[in-house]
């Protein structure tokens, strides 16, 4: 039974004037208007798209080529599984950027066109010269900038572990957001199968079947929604789920992640991929007991955790630093190993 939902909320928008550097450390997503306004990229998609797709080829490297994903229209623009689950709705091919982007020329006007998507393009490999004049002020940031480039696609609802500042520069994109906590109302996927690295909800949130994901609707009650145009901006924090569709026939997206944390910190998913070789399938009173385990070490830990043991000895239950991250991975590595 595919159902309407009521109307979500709106992502909150920035005040005028709040300032980036502010904005970055919200917890909550919040939508910037006209953030990349001033953007020579934008002027030339406000011209038309053409115009976007001839600015680009004019920075694009051919050097190495691009993986761009392809779908039949039968797919309907969505990234996503084939029937099975073992498999997917779309291919990978190797082009050059150029090539893409004269495809996706080529087939702007074509109303049954095959999806066509280059997704998470490193822009300074692939578009050199693109931030020199398309720039945002991170300050003592350093993010990792993506460009995404395609025509109509739909990204299911899927998290990042970095903060995302996500940027429109052509087209039209519809975010749909969900806090982490509804993790158990999206009917997440598999986590070592997935479309694109990140585990995704199987639900369509365009078209929600009520009856097989019956508790997307409490999802849905806490979704937040916007649509976006050439200039404007959203702010995704971590782990916060989101949907995306890029709603015309040519679209591009550029994209900034950091992190809060040190880089040599280890991604949160390896200790979630851990926990369900070492405890999942343990008996109801020895998880419980886990539980409290790492609430002490981990969750509530505090200055107190470890303080009843001399500074020398406190070994990976002291604070770490780069060195100590290192210790403990070598020692991860040779237990796992046994």
């Amino acid at each position: 039974m595919r159902a309407r939902l009521p109307d979500p909320a709106r992502i909150p928008e920035a005040p005028a004037g709040a300032s980036l550097e502010a904005l970055r450390e919200s917890t909550t997503p919040v939508v910037i208007r006209g953030l990349a306004a001033g953007w020579p990229a934008v002027a030339a998609s406000r011209r038309g798209p053409l115009d976007a797709i001839v600015y680009l080829r004019e920075l694009a490297s051919d050097a190495a080529p691009a993986t761009a994903t392809i779908a039949p229209p039968e797919a309907g623009g969505r990234i996503f599984y084939d029937v099975s689950m073992r498999g997917f709705n779309f291919r990978h091919e190797q082009v050059p950027a150029g090539v893409a982007l004269a495809t996706l020329a080529r087939e702007l006007d074509n109303a049954n066109a095959p999806m066509i998507y280059l997704g998470a393009t490193t822009l300074d490999t692939w578009f050199p010269g693109f931030a020199r004049d398309n720039r945002i002020d991170f300050g003592d940031r350093t993010p990792l900038a993506s460009i995404w480039i395609g025509n109509r696609t739909r990204v299911p609802a899927h998290h990042d572990l970095p903060d995302n500042l996500a940027c429109v520069v052509a087209g039209r994109r519809r975010f749909t957001l969900f806090p982490p906590e509804q993790i158990g109302n999206l009917y997440i996927g598999p986590l070592d199968v997935t479309p694109a690295g990140q585990p995704v909800s199987l639900v369509d949130p365009q078209a929600p079947d009520l009856e097989r994901f019956p508790r997307f609707s409490e999802a849905w009650a806490h979704a937040q929604v916007a649509e976006l145009g050439p200039g404007d901006a959203v702010l995704i924090p971590s782990l916060w789920w989101h949907a995306i569709d890029a709603l015309d026939g040519f679209n591009v997206l550029v994209n900034y992640w950091w992190r809060r944390t040190p880089d040599w910190m280890d991604a949160p998913l390896n200790a979630l991929m851990a926990g369900l070789l070492a405890i999942r399938q343990l008996p109801a009173h020895e998880r419980a007991h886990w539980k409290h385990m790492f609430d002490h070490y981990v969750f509530d830990a505090d200055h107190t955790t470890s303080a009843h043991i001399p500074e020398t000895a406190r070994g990976v239950l002291a604070p770490f630093d780069e060195a100590g991250a290192a210790n403990l991975r070598r020692l991860l590595r040779q237990r796992l190993e046994r």
